[in-house]
């Protein structure tokens, strides 16, 4: 089970730069240069708050498993 929770971890990490890439280059960069104030807010939220908020989380979860601290051993 300590293997499947690394490759786990592995695939979070994974997760987590396409969802930053998704959110960076298809969601915010566009949004930002289209001119609209409702595009304008929506880009911002999405860069600043929302990205580093799902990419940081993903990555910080993924580390803690491939790093094992998620094992019955530490208990």
């Amino acid at each position: 089970m300590e293997i499947v929770k690394k490759y786990a971890g592995i695939v979070w990490i994974c997760v987590a730069l396409i969802a930053g890439y998704f959110n960076i280059a298809v969601m915010g960069i566009p949004k930002l240069q289209t001119g609209k104030q409702e595009d304008l807010v929506f880009a911002l939220i999405n860069l600043f708050i929302l990205t580093p908020i799902v990419v940081g989380g993903l990555i910080v979860f993924g580390y803690y498993a491939v790093k094992n601290e998620y094992s019955e051993k530490n208990k």
